[in-house]
């Protein structure tokens, strides 16, 4: 992972949105101020807890956002065992670079039947 950065309001803004789409209560996690980008940056995804800190737990929720290329991104809150924060990962379909962050009112939720 690169060097860690600071949480750029627009992550705080979406990772809270995903945390209330998810079911959880975004009070009841504190967001981290420094996260590490993965694949420096490209497609967006951060780490905001790092794994040796707190393994995988599971997934929060998984979102859609098409890009503004119409490219479709599916975004996916993940949290630790520890039950912080873990992971904020972009998935672009062609793993072409994300051109637009996401704002809340651009994601639908996303199961393994397809949006709901």
């Amino acid at each position: 992972m690169a060097e860690r950065r600071e949480v750029r309001e627009e992550e705080l803004i979406l990772a809270n949105h995903l945390i209330q789409l998810g079911g959880e209560n975004p009070s009841d996690f504190e967001l981290p101020t420094m996260v590490d980008d993965y694949e420096n940056g490209k497609m967006g995804s951060i780490n905001f807890t790092p794994p040796e800190k707190s393994p995988y737990k599971g997934d929060i929720i998984q979102v859609i956002y098409r890009d503004i290329d119409s490219v479709p991104v599916v975004i996916t809150l993940t949290k630790s065992e520890s039950n912080e924060i873990l992971d904020m990962d972009f998935w672009k379909k062609d793993f072409s670079k994300l051109q637009q962050y996401p704002k809340p009112e651009d994601v639908q939720v996303f199961n393994n039947n397809g949006l709901v």
